[in-house]
């Protein structure tokens, strides 16, 4: 792959992961050649590892758009984050570093924060924090494989979805599930991480199906 092919695949896989480019979006080389400031190869280049990577799909004439989840694939997606995500989190409570732990109190703070904001809860601000939280448990867990397995998941737009669903109560509830696994950090206990995680995915999964829109 060329530099310029990596650079649209990181630019447009990006968009999708935000949820800037919305499931069932229509991709436009010539659009996307634009944003990303290269020529239409490269982005075609970059919509063919995308598709092969579930990103992106095809109709019958061949025009490509973001992918769409069933009811199915959601399920799927968080089945397969809370496997391995609680398997990052165990091995994130016998490697955490004390600096390591007290960062992700304070990603938590902010994240409380944002869910206490005047005027009702800042989502983008959680969502960005909860974001940077649960990256700093998988970068603690010290297993590069497992953190590019957890890459491949399309979960961003689901979690946005998600949050924007949640009331403040709701929303505290993630945050003091964040205060548990810290925890069980704090204490090295690993069955004890696993055990929170596992509840903290599963739970935001039957919040998803009970009031998707």
């Amino acid at each position: 792959m060329s530099r310029a092919s990596d650079s649209a695949y990181e630019t447009i896989r990006g968009r999708i992961a935000n949820g800037t480019l919305a499931p069932g979006a229509p991709l436009r080389e010539e659009d996307l050649a634009e944003i990303c400031g290269v020529s239409r190869t490269p982005v075609r280049e970059a919509l063919r590892r995308l598709e092969a990577e579930l990103f992106v799909r095809r109709d019958q004439g061949s025009r490509a758009f973001v992918a769409d989840w069933t009811a199915d694939d959601v399920g799927e997606m968080f089945a397969l984050r809370a496997l391995l995500e609680a398997h990052a989190a165990a091995r994130a409570a016998t490697r955490i570093t004390p600096d390591e732990l007290e960062a992700l109190r304070d990603v938590n703070s902010q994240l409380i924060a944002a869910i206490d904001a005047p005027g009702g809860p800042d989502v983008a601000g959680f969502l960005a924090s909860n974001r940077d939280f649960h990256d700093r448990v998988i970068a603690a867990a010290a297993s590069p494989r497992l953190a590019a397995m957890l890459a491949q998941l399309i979960e961003q737009p689901v979690v946005r979805r998600t949050a924007r669903l949640y009331d403040r109560a709701q929303l505290g509830r993630s945050a003091a599930e964040h205060g548990e696994l810290l925890a069980a950090f704090a204490r090295a206990d690993s069955d004890w991480a696993r055990a929170v995680m596992t509840g903290h995915i599963r739970r935001a999964l039957h919040a998803f199906a009970d009031r998707k829109d």
